[in-house]
């Protein structure tokens, strides 16, 4: 990520906090909440090659030779996740499901899918074009069910960003 942001690129990588335990002790690691893929900003017709040269870059995520855009309010939807500082982590994949608005607590005003696991409520963000997911623990009074998937949106951001598939 460092040697795109010297190249003059905005990236992103999400990282969630896990706690993983070996015989001796239990260490918490910061680690990739969609392994294997790092958001950049670019203008796709700009030339592609500084990207694509960049070490550890396999491939841009796209259609053919054709980049996709992540939806802005994807993106803005899990770094408002990841600022709210409540426990998150990877989730698989979901398209169906009950769409609900948070309407209180510090994610107030994203959506998405609500689950109850465990006698505990979570909300599931989406990254479509990944086919990956994130999880979030909510508090079951946060939200509201949205009728016919309608609703308020995350704020959008700037430039469309795209996903860069990298070395794991």
């Amino acid at each position: 990520p460092a040697t795109l942001r010297g190249k003059g690129y905005e990236e992103f990588l999400p990282l969630y906090r896990s706690r993983r335990r070996w015989s001796d002790r239990v260490k918490e690691l910061d680690l990739p909440l969609f392994p294997g893929y790092l958001f950049c900003r670019f203008d796709v017709h700009d030339r592609l090659l500084p990207i694509l040269t960049t070490p550890g870059v396999i491939s841009i995520v796209g259609a053919g030779k054709t980049p996709i855009a992540v939806p802005d309010e994807e993106i803005a939807t899990v770094q408002a996740i990841l600022r709210s500082g409540l426990p998150s982590r990877p989730w698989p994949c979901l398209t169906a499901g009950s769409k609900v608005l948070i309407e209180r607590g510090p994610l107030a005003g994203i959506e998405g899918i609500a689950l109850r696991v465990d006698k505990t409520f979570r909300l599931v963000v989406s990254v479509l074009l990944l086919q990956r997911s994130v999880a979030v623990e909510i508090e079951r009074d946060w939200v509201r069910p949205i009728p016919n998937g309608a609703g308020p949106r995350a704020v959008p951001l700037d430039i469309k960003p795209r996903v860069l598939k990298a070395l794991a």
